[in-house]
């Protein structure tokens, strides 16, 4: 992929005429330590880490789309941090894991996930319009295998029809909108006819790093295989750009119910003010914040890792602020594949037969007294 930003033959920028292309967002992603350094003043430790990414293992890119949104100086921008490799991804701390969420050890048939017993998880690709330095799947996304083929999924496909008990696929990777419109239905489509299936889920980043990827053609596309969810992942209220609201508004106007995901990520967004206007940001684009997630322990992401009682103290803090469409449940995702656990604060002061005694969001104590058990019909 070219790092360059192109010139037309009358040396006038073909960029701007040209940006509103996904596929050209993605040929022009930057993917080198020479591309960064053409946008962005690059710290010693982003250099190194983005010599690192080149050499070995986890990769770099990023859309043109999303580097406009990173402060060209400013290291310590939410979004250059989520992003852009630095030395201290070489760290190893206690408790890092390769697969925090054992998927390897969960993995029935090649490219599918079970670690429920009424869904399923579904890997259609390795690739990803940009490669988030916290990523869960770091050990496989961008390896080099690309979209998978029918024929490559047919063992998970068969598995699925085998064990009518799931009843939800969410489809992931990598990214599933990076690769074509017509393969992605061609997947999407032999899920769907599993008649078991009931709803399938589109696991994306992209409206938030490619939004020039929903667009009508896709829609119209997928449309008919409703019931279809679109999971996306916004960490930021810097993402919510004009772009990325036409995008998801797109999404709602098709009649796909949206729901986003967000991680909880140290100097990016762990503090109550950015959360709040990232939730209020996401409703009124008609998204549903579902989860905010404490990072995945996967190793190399210790500096981007808040505190357990951080996501805690969070979610107390905009307790009683946010409507219940706008506050999340933080979520753990327990290391080796265990499942995921709602964690969040206390509001339990004390209990005795009948009553109970609760910290209100204001501060005050209330009691509850429950009926008595005579009263029964």
């Amino acid at each position: 992929m070219s790092d360059l930003l192109t010139l037309n033959g009358r040396g006038a920028r073909s960029d701007e005429c040209q940006e509103s292309s996904w596929k050209w967002q993605l040929q022009n992603a930057v993917t080198t330590l020479d591309g960064l350094e053409k946008h962005l003043s690059l710290t010693d430790s982003e250099r190194e880490g983005a010599r690192r990414a080149q050499a070995q293992g986890f990769p770099l890119s990023i859309t043109p789309h999303y580097l406009k949104l990173c402060d060209p100086t400013d290291a310590r921008c939410p979004v250059r941090r989520q992003v852009v490799p630095v030395a201290l991804e070489a760290e190893r701390v206690d408790g890092d894991l390769v697969d925090p969420l054992g998927e390897e050890a969960h993995e029935p048939a090649p490219d599918l996930i079970q670690r429920y017993p009424d869904r399923a998880l579904l890997l259609v690709s390795d690739r990803c319009s940009v490669y988030c330095r916290f990523c869960t799947r770091s050990r496989m996304v961008g390896d080099g295998g690309g979209p998978r083929s029918l024929d490559r999924l047919a063992p998970a496909l068969a598995y699925l029809r085998e064990h009518p008990a799931i009843r939800d696929v969410i489809v992931s990777g990598g990214d599933p909108l990076v690769m074509s419109t017509d393969r992605l239905v061609r997947i999407l489509q032999a899920v769907r006819d599993i008649p078991s299936v009931e709803t399938i889920r589109l696991a994306t980043r992209v409206p938030a790093t490619l939004p020039q990827r929903i667009d009508t053609e896709l829609l119209e596309a997928l449309r008919p295989l409703h019931p279809l969810w679109v999971m996306t992942h916004f960490n930021h209220p810097k993402e919510l750009t004009v772009e990325s609201r036409r995008a998801l508004n797109l999404l709602a106007d098709y009649g796909f119910p949206v729901m986003n995901q967000s991680v909880l990520l140290a100097g990016i967004n762990d503090v109550p003010a950015v959360l709040e206007q990232l939730f209020r940001g996401l409703v009124r684009e008609r998204v549903r914040p579902y989860y905010l997630l404490q990072a995945d322990p996967v190793g190399g992401t210790a500096h981007l890792r808040t505190p357990l009682s951080v996501g805690v103290e969070l979610i107390d803090a905009l307790q009683g602020k946010l409507s219940g469409i706008a506050l999340p449940k933080f979520i753990v995702d327990t290391p080796g594949g265990f499942g995921k656990v709602p964690a969040g604060p206390s509001y339990v002061v004390s209990r005795s037969p009948g009553r109970t005694r609760f910290r209100s969001p204001r501060g005050i104590e209330v009691d509850y007294v429950d009926p008595p058990i005579d009263l029964g019909g």
